[in-house]
């Protein structure tokens, strides 16, 4: 358990809490913590989804201004992977990742949020990447991921006009994928994560997979990604179970075991 990022885990979702006040500013040290709490996401078994949040009042604010003021160039070529590593290894939790956005995700705190699968927001978040408007760039997959989520024109004028858009704006242009009052975000999003505890994983975590490295190459090879995910799972027990239910029963009462 870390100083200011923790694994809260309840009938098969894990909970990743960001808890630095004042406003979940990303310091190396939330770094490594979310690192460490991701591999823990990653390895229990009783975690079968992961909801992401900063609590009640903000997401994250972004990265630790004040701790980077000082940093040389010599400094942050040494602590740049550092620095995305927090994020991907959030992205890459082979299982499904909702992001629960209440008040502001800006910079560093919205590539976090761009890292899960899915981002519920709250009437009043903020969203936006305004690292230009210090002279400096995303660099904690930015460019990379809120390119591929909204398309690089909307990701362009986001980032280089540093402007931070509310949650309707976000919802229209794909930033976010639903927007819920403040007092239900949490709940919505644990509620939509939930729905996976009984789920089979392994084929949830082939789908992962597939799309994800799928987006990073050509539709040829992201399809021979597709094939061997598609071959792989039929080597799952939840295979077996999965077919066998829909042949006597019908669709969807299928009962998982997540092997």
């Amino acid at each position: 358990m870390g100083e200011f990022v923790r694994l809260e885990v309840a009938d098969g979702v894990g909970t990743i809490r960001l808890d630095r006040p004042k406003m979940n500013a990303i310091s190396v040290q939330v770094q490594r913590e979310l690192v460490e709490v991701a591999a823990e996401a990653t390895e229990r078994a009783d975690v079968r989804a992961v909801v992401l949040t900063g609590g009640d009042r903000v997401f994250a604010a972004g990265n630790d201004v004040k701790e980077m003021s000082d940093w040389s160039y010599t400094d942050m070529v040494d602590r740049a992977a550092g620095v995305q590593d927090a994020v991907t290894s959030i992205a890459r939790i082979p299982k499904p990742v909702i992001a629960a956005i209440n008040g502001y995700a800006l910079g560093g705190g919205c590539e976090l949020a761009l890292a899960a699968d899915v981002r519920y927001a709250a009437e009043n978040a903020v969203l936006g990447q305004p690292e230009v408007l210090l002279g400096i760039i995303p660099g904690a997959g930015g460019t990379q991921r809120l390119s591929r989520l909204v398309g690089p024109s909307r990701a362009k004028d986001l980032m280089f006009t540093g402007r931070m858009v509310k949650a309707e704006e976000a919802l229209a242009i794909g930033l976010v994928d639903r927007v819920v009052p403040a007092e239900d975000v949490y709940a919505e999003a644990h509620a939509w994560a939930a729905q996976f505890a009984g789920a089979a994983s392994y084929a949830i975590r082939a789908v992962k997979d597939a799309v994800d490295r799928g987006l990073e190459t050509d539709l040829e090879t992201g399809l021979a990604i597709e094939r061997q995910h598609f071959a792989g799972v039929f080597a799952t027990e939840d295979r077996t179970i999965g077919m066998t239910s829909f042949v006597e029963n019908g669709p969807g009462k299928a009962e998982f075991k997540g092997r």
